[in-house]
């Protein structure tokens, strides 16, 4: 605009000096419309719009400026702007650009996360110096610090922390990490989420073979439980057994031992009518019972 300010009055003056020259009122009227074309685009070329959710770098003769934020700004014809989104922008850490990660135990994994982040206006310049425009701040800052960060997180825990049992807690530190190395850049990082971890065909082959294992000895562990619950049942009733002949043998007399002989084949000799009962010890003469009798 101020180039094109610049050509509309020196065309302006040479309409001017020709019109001159002779009576000749439309070039007159064509220096003058000139001429105000020159000051509207020299106005227009120190007028600077900044939309929302933008700010702006002001450089000039290789100076940077303050931040501008979003609105109307005055600025120098020889100035330009740099501007930065404000939004949320999504680094996505997939495909292509998955994380491949090692656990504390060499274990292969690979991790998709995404990165929510957006600049902080007052560290525009900041960003500025360090990046120089808003797509090399995700490729020169967010993207490589994120993976070195994820890489180191995921060093610390072992594969099955990784994959399975300590998926929230690995997310939270990245999170923490990230955000703690990037926002003294002017970079607000608002969430991290780690979406997916998936294990290598060598890990899955391993982890595989170890539930296999542990399914195996649940199941030897089941089997040695229930065999020796049995074997105290068959302990505890053979006690018991021999606990009640204990006390029956003890209790169980000579004399008592002839009398439920007699009453026994007492019994008998109601069904019979002559029974021999050789009751006592076996040395003693039979005793004969009419049945008929009472």
């Amino acid at each position: 605009m101020f180039v094109l300010s610049i050509v509309l009055i020196v065309a302006a003056v040479v309409l001017y000096v020709v019109a001159r020259t002779g009576d000749r009122r439309g070039l007159k009227l064509g220096a003058v419309g000139a001429l105000i074309a020159a000051v509207f685009a020299g106005l227009g070329s120190t007028l600077t719009v900044i939309s929302a959710y933008e700010v702006g770098v002001p450089v000039a003769f290789g100076k940077v400026g303050s931040p501008m934020t979003s609105g109307m700004h005055l600025t120098s014809p020889f100035t330009t702007i740099t501007t930065f989104s404000t939004r949320p922008v999504d680094l996505n850490l997939s495909d292509k650009d998955v994380v491949e990660v090692r656990s504390s135990q060499g274990g292969v994994m690979y991790a998709e996360v995404t990165v929510k982040w957006a600049v902080t206006p007052s560290k525009a310049v900041e960003l500025y110096k360090l990046a120089g425009s808003e797509g090399a701040i995700q490729q020169r800052l967010v993207f490589p610090d994120s993976r070195e960060i994820i890489r180191n997180v995921f060093a610390r825990h072992t594969s099955e922390e990784g994959y399975a049992s300590a998926r929230e807690k690995i997310n939270t530190e990245i999170g923490a990490l990230i955000k703690e190395r990037l926002k003294p850049r002017g970079i607000d990082v608002t969430t991290v989420n780690l979406r997916n971890v998936k294990p290598s065909d060598a890990l899955q082959t391993q982890i595989d073979r170890k539930i296999q294992q542990q399914q195996a000895t649940e199941r030897a562990t089941e089997a040695a439980r229930t065999a020796k619950a049995e074997s105290d049942r068959r302990k505890i009733e053979a006690e018991g057994i021999a606990r009640a002949n204990k006390i029956l043998n003890d209790s169980l007399t000579d004399k008592i031992l002839l009398n439920q002989c007699i009453d026994a084949f007492k019994d008998a000799s109601a069904r019979n009518p002559v029974y021999a009962v050789p009751c006592g010890g076996g040395s003693g003469t039979p005793l004969i019972v009419d049945g008929t009798k009472k």
